[in-house]
């Protein structure tokens, strides 16, 4: 194909080739096109970065249109074994393990968003006509979720747990029964991580005509939530939603549980001291290590320099487990020693005492120094005494 130009000198035959390396016509070069591959990996690195930042699995039934577009996204991925396997190797938080769905009417209805649902008036829900679901337990010993008000002393345990999924460290096994469900043990159920922060005593219980003995726990849920459910009862949800426990990789099945015990405790202090020069110092707590529990280690403060010659009262407790507590609690205070108080006590045989545990130091920015001191965060960080938090280090 050619053209004619005709100019005032000369006939000029233009060829195709001549028009397209005319500069007018010359795209600019295209950027790298990304594979199928790569988008794949982009959309699923979005749901992670969302699992991240809100400690929870972004849902496709919200009104938030970009949390529902990756709630969407995720229940894609859950239905393509292809899409699953193609972005596996991103997946840190176990995305892609589907949970089980609802066995029963009954456990459905147990949901935390089905207020909505539960206020329809159109006779959806109306299941009267339906055999009656029997539940093991009476209705009043089903234990409804609440807000964990001491969630911050759990949460470097949930991030600490996480980032040894990633490293490898730690592993999902299958669920296997009642023998590990003890205190200290971090489970996955229905795709949330928990943790089974207390065991309590035996009850005595009439089940069915029967007289049994049950055992209450305190399961504290990642999302920040906590529940009182029996121990039966957890057993029972693990099996339904196909839950799984964290052992650590490459030990036996038998020993699952070995390597989870409690290396002691971090806890903080508030001095309840009258005496002005203590009293009026704002956010002054004390930061300790215990192997034993904190209420019996503060036993006679108002007696021991240590305390200030005065009661104390507990505002933190972060039960550890496999992680060497005392080296835990002296990374905090190097990480506090600017704002170390400066103070000498005197006991009772009147001798001077320098109390080294207190810091002036709010208790919000002692959560979030333990929670970086887990996820390995704070070696970047200082505390600005100025500004009361933590900033990252030049």
């Amino acid at each position: 194909m050619t053209q004619v130009s005709s100019t005032d000198d000369e006939n000029t035959v233009l060829t195709l080739d001549d028009i397209l390396d005319d500069d007018l016509f010359t795209a600019a070069e295209k950027s790298k096109q990304l594979t199928s591959s790569d988008r794949l990996e982009r959309a699923f690195l979005e749901i992670a970065e969302f699992r991240r930042a809100e400690g929870r699995l972004p849902s496709s039934q919200t009104r938030e249109i970009a949390e529902r577009k990756l709630g969407a996204r995720l229940d894609g991925f859950l239905a393509s074994d292809e899409k699953a396997s193609a972005v596996r190797h991103l997946d840190e938080f176990g995305l892609l393990t589907a949970p089980a769905g609802p066995s029963s009417l009954d456990e459905l209805l147990e949901g935390d968003d089905l207020d909505g649902l539960l206020g329809d008036e159109t006779g959806i829900l109306d299941v009267s006509g339906l055999p009656v679901i029997k539940r093991p337990e009476s209705p009043e010993s089903v234990a409804q979720r609440v807000k964990s008000e001491d969630f911050a002393m759990f949460e470097p345990l949930f991030k600490a747990k996480h980032a040894e999924l990633a490293e490898g460290t730690f592993e999902l096994r299958t669920f296997t029964g009642m023998d590990l469900i003890r205190e200290g043990v971090f489970f996955i159920l229905s795709g949330v991580m928990c943790f089974v922060a207390e065991v309590g005593d035996d009850v005595d219980l009439v089940v069915g005509g029967k007289q049994k003995k049950k055992q209450r726990l305190r399961v504290v849920f990642e999302n920040g939530t906590e529940s009182a459910m029996y121990r039966q009862s957890l057993m029972t949800r693990m099996y339904e939603a196909q839950g799984q426990v964290l052992a650590r990789t490459g030990i036996d099945a038998s020993e699952i549980l070995d390597a989870d015990v409690e290396s002691g405790h971090i806890y903080v202090l508030q001095s309840m001291s009258t005496d002005p020069l203590i009293s009026n110092l704002t956010d002054l707590h004390k930061i300790g290590f215990s192997t034993t529990s904190v209420e019996q280690r503060v036993k006679g403060a108002q007696t021991s320099p240590t305390y200030l010659m005065a009661p104390v009262k507990i505002v933190a407790d972060y039960r550890l487990y496999n992680v060497k507590a005392s080296a835990l609690e002296h990374l905090l205070h190097r990480v506090f020693a600017d704002v170390r108080l400066d103070l000498t006590q005197v006991d009772r045989k009147g001798r001077n005492y320098d109390p080294s545990e207190w810091f002036v130091v709010p208790l919000n920015v002692i959560h979030t120094a333990v929670a970086m001191i887990m996820s390995g965060e704070i070696t970047e960080h200082i505390y600005d005494q100025a500004q009361q938090r933590l900033v990252e280090s030049s």
